[in-house]
């Protein structure tokens, strides 16, 4: 049993990321983490997620789901930031989990962030697929229908018809791109994350600017409409639950976590990466919240794709539709990368402890990027994006998420008993009340989530565990150690 609970030295980690030359290329900032960040958490819960907890959740007050959400992910954030700054090695949570709870423990969480980058990318391409459609439409440009849709929906012409979909081409092809983009190198693609993030930040903070001044104030009454007699239907409970739905927006900063072994400065750069991202984006969500409920009223974001589009209406500046739709193809862009991003890293690093195949910690001889897992994941993930409808991924996410977010900062409880020694470069303070408030919260938002999330999460791990015991379990180099 002991095997099962085996723990990685901190000595192996810190030869691992120390050893420039098998592994992967240092070439990120403090700047560039912190893009990296934005780039991940303003997306779909920005420009899609807001409308849907409006509408469906917690009315006017999603501006105090956010708050709820980003006070979880503060305490949260402070754990990875001092993880992030100890152990700078790619995997995230795996890697800490690893370090501090054992091996078993740590397949279970990497195990679950692969669930969660890969639904993340795949959830968000659908829905830039979407916009990509709005978008073309303004010009006369009209993509079939049947591939823009997965074959268990149906898309309404303009006629009125309806016809079933085949596959989601747009999410396809935006995938491989991207894999393509993140196998040439990372340095680049940060680049092009660093341009696609200023884009949307800047039309972000141009919508708050000129949908300011056209706020009803009449839209904020009641500003927590009544439960309807069900579980996350308004209320205080719907506000819980619509924090817990737009908790998928909020992992950019976990994704920043992933790209450590790739950071010029680790020790400095990890937790304003992932703080600093943190904050920015936060304060963003509230006030862009804020006017998108003001604009128009909650309920007529109900079922709608482009809430954004229905509050600019109620502007004079109807004009600017296509730009924020160009915004959002750019930020869910950028959403996508960063996802992408994460998983191949996570896989990397399973895949060096010798729990998964050895391919997938292959480097490129050139570009020194895990080529193998970027192309593994570019099938897997447009699979997902061709043929699975949106709803039923996003919510996986979320979980998923909050998830990794539990035993992040119960691992910084245990390091602080186990390893009281180890130099931190930022360390969490008022140790242990901070990492279990942080718990207290996520599993709070966990429970908020409907039941056949929580299905559909036991099956993942339930598919993970067999493989562990069938593969992992045996292949291990630490375990085989022993």
């Amino acid at each position: 049993m002991s095997r099962l609970f085996v723990k990685k030295p901190l000595a192996q980690l810190f030869s691992e990321a120390s050893d420039s030359e098998k592994g992967l290329k240092r070439s990120l900032t403090a700047t560039s983490l912190v893009a990296l960040g934005i780039g991940a958490i303003i997306g779909a819960g920005l420009f899609s997620l807001t409308g849907l907890a409006a509408a469906n959740n917690a009315g006017p007050a999603v501006t105090l789901s956010f708050v709820i959400g980003a006070i979880g992910c503060a305490f949260a954030g402070l754990c990875y930031a001092e993880f992030a700054s100890m152990i700078p090695i790619a995997g995230s949570a795996y890697t800490y989990s690893y370090a501090t709870m054992g091996e078993f423990l740590a397949w279970i969480i990497g195990w679950d962030l692969v669930l969660e980058y890969a639904l993340g990318a795949a959830t968000v391409s659908i829905s830039w697929s979407q916009y990509l459609v709005k978008f073309l439409h303004h010009y006369n440009i009209h993509l079939p229908a049947q591939l823009t849709a997965s074959p268990f929906e149906t898309v309404t012409m303009l006629d009125g018809s309806t016809v079933t979909g085949i596959m989601n081409l747009p999410a396809v092809l935006i995938i491989i791109a991207l894999s393509l983009l993140l196998i040439r190198g990372t340095r680049e693609s940060a680049l092009l994350n660093g341009l696609l993030v200023a884009l949307k930040v800047v039309v972000v903070l141009v919508f708050i600017a000129v949908g300011w001044g056209h706020v009803n104030p009449a839209n904020y009454d009641p500003y927590i409409p009544a439960n309807t007699g069900e579980f996350g239907h308004f209320g205080i409970s719907g506000l819980f639950r619509g924090a817990a739905v737009v908790f998928f927006a909020f992992i950019g900063f976990d994704a920043v976590s992933t790209a450590a072994q790739e950071a010029k400065n680790p020790k400095r750069d990890m937790p304003i990466g992932i703080l600093g991202s943190l904050a920015i984006c936060t304060i963003l969500y509230v006030l862009f919240a804020h006017v998108m409920t003001g604009l128009a009223n909650y309920t007529e974001f109900k079922d709608s794709a482009a809430p954004v589009a229905i509050a600019i209406a109620k502007t004079p500046y109807a004009w600017l539709q296509q730009a924020i739709i160009l915004a959002i193809l750019a930020g869910y862009t950028s959403v996508i990368l960063v996802m992408l991003l994460g998983q191949s890293r996570v896989f990397y690093s399973m895949s060096l402890d010798g729990l998964l195949p050895k391919t997938f910690s292959q480097v490129h001889k050139k570009y020194r990027t895990p080529y193998k897992a970027n192309i593994l994941f570019m099938v897997f993930t447009s699979l997902f994006g061709a043929f699975v409808p949106v709803h039923i991924v996003g919510e996986m996410v979320s979980i998923g998420t909050l998830f990794a977010f539990v035993l992040v900062c119960v691992g910084v409880i245990v390091m602080r008993k186990t390893d009281p020694d180890v130099p931190r470069a930022f360390k969490v303070p008022l140790v242990p009340v901070v990492p279990i408030i942080g718990i207290i919260i996520c599993l709070a938002l966990m429970a908020s989530l409907p039941l056949d999330t929580w299905l559909r999460l036991a099956a993942w791990m339930g598919l993970g565990l067999v493989i562990y015991f069938a593969y992992s379990k045996n292949h291990s180099k630490l375990g085989n150690k022993l």
